[in-house]
């Protein structure tokens, strides 16, 4: 079919739609998880109520996802007959190829305007543009094009050349400009994340950011976003391999060197990209001396409430960026155990999972719904996220909840919504549960690193396959 738009299944009820949906958010505020995963625990799969088998627009099939870079491989490999040897590449196993998890903490403080703002990072490598998916595509032995030109006419030319010729591209648009996150003004130009393009159709683009329902901007707005941040400025990917299934060997040889990678990039000593920035945020939480220290920096208790909300949604996959994907790892794991042959991976995808249990107790804590405006400010996020998902049919209620969110975000700016006790508290409380998530990760990744030796010592390793690099041109 040509579009999911308007494609109401059998037994579809509009009044019943909607209701689900509003449930879904709630507990999407309540649980921390995505929208699809929300919704599968409402309904099951192929349930009563489960019309969401996948929806197919311009030919494209809408299979959602959480980390944006894994998630856009997957589908591209997916919908271009790209597939391993049993089954397509899952999101959570391209997780491990492209590298695994990262560890990333830094809190910044602009002068010209007086904010304080929380930045994390979950993903090997994630402050960089292409390194993750240069890694999955070459362990992988794609081909792939990449492309970037400074002149804005040039790219939306190369875009919709692209497009014309049935090859659908990932790009990396800012996220204010792209519209839909209805972000405000004061974070233009503040970053965004990879989507896929994928069709273009009455001047506007179709695009597939993790989405369930088909997603359109106008071109112009995606030709703005596209240039508007310096580092990946007018950036495109396409994978030109199509319609085959990757080798044993190789996909073997990928995931090890992908788990290898992260090992040495998570063990590492580095207490800003590294499991040591956990340990060092867990200071910084309680510190009084260092000028980095949340007392001193929220002395005043400006910015302190829009600083926990970062890291609720931050943290938990109901915000835009797929959340910490410890539990999207050990996924990754328990399918690299069969794959691999190695149940001692099996055995560390529970830990993670542990580990993907302090995470959500960290939000939990930072964000607690014992206080209203806490809980407001969630069930907004979740509403924003949600109606992502939904793709064009929730423009008017993410515009809503979004406008909600910020005011109340706005309202709370200079003095947050907790008193002086109830703040020590949540940050005495994240410090400890920080300190037991640095313990625990690092206890993993030393056990993880042990395993990949084992792997890649034993008589069965398989060597890894290192294809050439794609070309920037």
């Amino acid at each position: 079919m040509e579009s999911g738009v308007g494609l109401r299944p059998e037994g579809f009820d509009v009044t019943t739609q909607k209701q689900l949906k509003a449930r879904i958010r709630v507990r999407m505020a309540a649980t921390g998880e995505r929208y699809a995963a929300a919704r599968a625990q409402l309904v099951g799969v192929g349930g009563d109520q489960d019309h969401s088998g996948p929806v197919v627009d311009a030919g494209w099939v809408l299979r959602g996802g959480s980390d944006p870079d894994a998630a856009a491989l997957a589908s591209l490999l997916a919908n271009a007959g790209v597939v391993g040897p049993e089954r397509p590449l899952s999101e959570e196993l391209i997780l491990l190829i492209a590298g695994g998890l990262g560890a990333g903490y830094i809190l910044w403080e602009f002068q010209h305007d007086d904010s304080r703002i929380v930045t994390l990072g979950f993903t090997n490598s994630g402050q960089y543009l292409d390194r993750r998916l240069s890694a999955a595509i070459t362990r992988l032995g794609l081909q792939a094009d990449w492309s970037r030109t400074s002149g804005a006419v040039g790219a939306a030319a190369d875009l919709r050349r692209e497009l014309g010729a049935g090859q659908p591209v990932i790009v990396w648009p800012d996220r204010y400009l792209i519209g839909y996150w209805q972000l405000p003004a004061w974070l233009d130009g503040r970053g965004g994340h990879p989507v896929i393009a994928y069709a273009e159709r009455d001047g506007r683009i179709h695009l597939d950011d993790r989405t369930l329902a088909p997603l359109t901007v106008a071109g112009e707005d995606v030709d703005r976003a596209r240039t508007r941040v310096g580092s990946y400025r007018n950036a495109m990917l396409a994978v030109r391999t199509r319609d085959c299934v990757i080798p044993d060997d190789r996909l073997r040889a990928a995931v090890l060197s992908g788990l290898e990678d992260m090992v040495g990039y998570l063990g590492g000593r580095s207490d800003s990209f590294a499991v040591p920035a956990w340990r060092k945020w867990a200071r910084m939480l309680v510190a009084s001396g260092p000028a980095k220290a949340w007392p001193r920096v929220f002395a005043d208790g400006a910015s302190l409430f829009g600083a926990l909300l970062s890291v609720w949604e931050g943290v938990e996959p109901a915000g835009m960026t797929g959340g910490n994907l410890r539990r999207e790892f050990a996924a990754g794991l328990t399918e690299a155990a069969a794959l691999l042959d190695e149940p001692g991976l099996g055995h560390e995808a529970v830990r993670w999972l542990e580990i993907a249990e302090l995470w959500h107790a960290l939000a939990e804590t930072a964000v607690p719904t014992s206080v209203p405006a806490c809980a407001r400010a969630r069930e907004l996020t979740a509403a924003v996220t949600g109606a992502v998902a939904e793709g064009d049919a929730g423009r008017t209620g993410r515009a809503a909840a979004a406008g909600e969110l910020w005011a109340l975000r706005d309202r709370y700016a200079a003095e947050p919504p907790l008193g002086a006790d109830e703040i020590t508290a949540v940050l005495a409380s994240m410090s400890g549960i920080l300190g037991e998530i640095f313990e625990a990760e690092r206890a993993a990744v030393q056990r993880l690193a042990a395993v990949t030796r084992s792997e890649s010592s034993g008589a069965g390793a398989v060597r890894h396959h290192e294809g050439r690099r794609p070309a920037v041109r």
